[in-house]
């Protein structure tokens, strides 16, 4: 009976443990709100290949569509969010869409909210890794006030900071 007992317990944590790893290694932020403001969240990205699928819960936001995107540096510190840096860019190229040409490997799809204010976003990062040189374990999730134009450089226009995250492995 002992020995039934024990390797139950045995399959069960092994079952968990697979379910909590979710296919693959994973990094997440907690999004905190900048000064002024109420925007917090999870994010969380999951190494699929040569490729980054993040999924994304927010809340705090108005209505309508906000720029969002992974910085540089995994400093929070700011009141502002300011201490995270610009995007994260290791190629050096221009900041555009994420699914369009050349772009920042930090510019994410933008976040859509509904009329509630909470967001839901789960799209695929191709090219990064959670390490190495497009790694971005220790780099900051931003989410701004505004929408992104995919064009305006280096920001594409996107507004006030209004939540900071710094990403880190699960």
């Amino acid at each position: 009976m002992k020995t039934i007992l024990i390797g139950a317990c045995s399959v069960v944590l092994l079952l968990s443990a697979c379910a909590g790893s979710g296919g693959g290694p994973s990094a997440e932020a907690k999004l905190a709100p900048t000064k002024g403001h109420t925007t917090t969240g999870t994010v969380v990205f999951r190494q699929k290949g040569n490729d980054i699928e993040v999924t994304a819960y927010v809340a705090g936001l108005t209505p309508g569509a906000h720029g969002f995107h992974i910085h540089e540096k995994g400093d929070c510190s700011a009141p502002d969010g300011t201490s995270a840096g610009g995007h994260f860019n290791p190629t050096g190229q221009p900041h555009g869409h994420p699914h369009q040409g050349p772009h920042h490997a930090g510019d994410m799809p933008m976040l859509e909210t509904d009329a509630y204010g909470n967001a839901k976003l789960v799209a695929v990062l191709q090219g990064l890794t959670l390490d190495g040189a497009a790694g971005i374990v220790g780099k900051g999730v931003i989410v701004h006030a505004a929408p992104d134009d995919f064009k305006t450089q280096p920001t594409g226009n996107s507004g006030a900071r209004m939540a900071c995250g710094v990403i880190v492995r699960r």
